[in-house]
């Protein structure tokens, strides 16, 4: 079991050159699939709207998360605003598609992520990092030196460049990605990403390389590992099923993943039937026997 978070372990000079080179990529940016190519640090805008500054909407305590992340005291989660993908049916809309939130300083980044840990959470939740990835490595090297020490999640849509994966290894302690869907067309009209699919696979291969199968301490909260998550959406419109083949078959059987049943209609998909309503009671049990089918030990909320 890991005795301390990841990002201790790098050097103060090897974290640094890390967050140098994420910086170096703002430049002309590639960080996402998307590779917009423009230059973040001279005011230029791509996908996700972002510049090269933090952009927060909010952040505390979470108790909502997955158990292994919640334990006692809670995830510490951090709302980051704007997106690089565009899925019509965002439940965080407002943040993802509006923009809610401030920009701030890398230093009240790492205040923030240092109070987080001060207050008893059992870990630094990010949540949707990918276009502000150098941004967040800046503050957690300000943080680390001003005696951070709690493990980093990051919880992303699953749409992420290798380039930037492999900048984070060393750094990240739990990957918790998405994996929205099994199939290109639902991707792009969804969620304006067609090479969804294939990008997901690769990612979720990478992450696993890094970090491995989730692992948790005595009292059950996780400090390293995978955690992927599956959303439920009507009619089988996700492709649970090759999803969940995919993740027994090519990463691990033991790959701790939540089947989610949350999903409800917001923001614009009141247009799109089916996406329309919610799921149904046959629809999440469905999905559940299709990942024990395929060999899943580990779901969470459901004991085998």
């Amino acid at each position: 079991m890991p005795d301390s978070a990841a990002y201790l372990k790098l050097s103060r000079e090897e974290l640094w050159e890390k967050v140098r080179r994420a910086v170096e990529i703002l430049k002309n940016c590639t960080l996402c699939p998307r590779n917009c190519g423009v230059d973040r640090t001279s005011g230029e805008v791509g996908f996700c709207r972002t510049g090269d500054k933090p952009f927060v909407a909010s952040w505390g305590p979470h108790f909502g998360e997955e158990r292994p992340l919640v334990g006692r005291f809670g995830s510490g989660t951090i709302f980051f605003s704007w997106c690089n993908l565009g899925c019509i049916f965002c439940q965080n809309w407002t943040i993802s598609h509006l923009g809610e939130g401030n920009e701030i300083t890398h230093e009240k980044l790492a205040d923030i992520m240092l109070k987080l840990q001060e207050s008893g959470c059992h870990n630094i939740n990010l949540v949707t990092p990918t276009h502000q990835m150098p941004m967040i490595l800046h503050s957690i090297a300000i943080a680390s030196e001003k005696g951070l020490n709690i493990p980093i999640v990051y919880n992303c849509g699953g749409y992420e460049a290798i380039e930037s994966l492999e900048i984070l290894d060393g750094i990240i302690d739990i990957y918790m990605p998405d994996f929205k869907y099994a199939n290109p067309e639902p991707a792009l009209k969804y969620s304006k990403a067609k090479d969804y699919p294939e990008t997901a696979k690769a990612v979720i291969k990478e992450m696993h390389r890094q970090v491995g199968d989730l692992i948790m301490d005595d009292k059950g909260i996780a400090v390293r590992g995978l955690l992927v998550r599956h959303l439920i959406l009507p009619e089988g419109v996700a492709g649970t099923e090759e999803i969940v083949k995919f993740i027994a078959d090519e990463i691990s059987p033991n790959t701790y993943i939540n089947i989610m049943d949350q999903y409800y209609p917001c923001y614009k998909a009141f247009e799109h039937p089916p996406l329309d309503r919610r799921i149904t009671d046959n629809e999440y049990s469905k999905a559940v026997k299709a990942a024990l089918d395929a060999g899943l030990k580990r779901i969470e909320g459901i004991t085998i």
